[in-house]
């Protein structure tokens, strides 16, 4: 396994980091009579309980991102994020823990006092820079980020959400050790997550996901274009074909970061019936999908499905603000 070199002078392989900080995540079978009617086996992967700030699926897009950084001799990690980010708040955490200086560059205007997610960002040592909605939106050009690079010095620049090769790399690691599933199912945010796993499954698997977007479709040509960069790219991968994959966009309530009673009202029950928080954004929409489906009959008797809780509690805090 290849290692990553930890600054203070301290060598250590990924593995043993690995088993240092991040608890392996269990496995969790879900006793509901919707599942059971259906005829199906219903599992969640629990990367939520990894750790309590790099957990989900972001420490799977960050994995190869700062092994990288740390191989191009990169001291500084520069990111982007909104302002209740998942991936700001894992990035600061990671950076943090494993000896890197981070900037998270945030969308909007400052708004004081931080909120609980920049606050911890902050407290980690990340310094926030704050980008109009207008320049934000040009974070992935070459100028914007060559201004950066220009303010900052030599940073390692981890686009928004990880979503990049190495995220998906980091992704194909998710579900090595789950055992026998018919079905993964995973909520959808830029589908990085989703390429990862699709490079994963083996002959006869198949993964659906679930776009938390309004009109959701639009994601399948750019997860596409994911795999075929990244298959195209020479890094390794355990198949050199995806396994077959599908988006169902209908449950995504209104958009990103939308919510409403009945989203609220089934995560609320389902976290008191299983002992599973669920996010707003993310997780909680796909788990509705999922047992939605369910009572449809969209799944075949005999299925094994496979949910993956990917993270993101802290989000709910916002939301739950927000609501008020």
């Amino acid at each position: 396994m290849q290692c990553l070199y930890i600054f203070k002078r301290d060598v250590y392989c990924l593995s043993n980091i690995m088993s240092s900080i991040f608890v392996p995540p269990p496995i969790q079978r879900i006793n509901s009579e919707i599942a059971h009617h259906a005829g199906v086996a219903l599992d969640v992967l629990r990367l939520d309980l990894m750790h309590p700030w790099v957990n989900g699926n972001k420490w799977f897009k960050l994995k190869y991102n700062l092994l990288e950084a740390k191989q191009k001799n990169l001291t500084t990690l520069l990111t982007f994020g909104g302002a209740y980010s998942n991936h700001i708040f894992a990035t600061a955490a990671a950076g943090n823990l494993l000896g890197f200086r981070t900037i998270g560059v945030i969308r909007g205007e400052e708004r004081l006092p931080l909120n609980s997610t920049l606050s911890f960002a902050v407290q980690q040592g990340m310094q926030l820079v704050y980008l109009n909605r207008e320049r934000y939106r040009q974070r992935q050009t070459v100028e914007l980020q060559a201004e950066l690079r220009q303010q900052f010095g030599e940073v390692f620049i981890i686009p928004e959400g990880g979503s990049n090769l190495n995220g998906v790399r980091g992704c194909m690691e998710i579900i090595e050790a789950v055992g026998a599933v018919d079905t993964v199912c995973v909520a959808c945010g830029t589908g990085t997550t989703l390429a990862g796993m699709a490079l994963s499954l083996h002959q006869g698997q198949n993964a659906i996901a679930f776009p938390v977007l309004k009109n959701g479709d639009f994601l399948a040509a750019e997860i596409g274009n994911l795999l075929t960069n990244y298959l195209d790219s020479g890094m390794p991968a355990p198949n050199s074909t995806p396994a077959s994959w599908e988006l169902v966009c209908d449950y995504h309530f209104g958009g990103y970061a939308k919510v409403n009673d009945q989203l609220l009202q089934f995560a609320q029950q389902f976290t008191k019936d299983y002992n599973i928080p669920l996010d707003y954004v993310y997780t909680a929409k796909m788990f509705f999908g999922v047992m939605d489906l369910l009572q449809q009959g969209f799944f075949q008797k005999g299925d094994r499905i496979l949910l993956i809780h990917t993270g993101g509690l802290q989000g709910n805090i916002g939301i739950e603000q927000r609501l008020k």
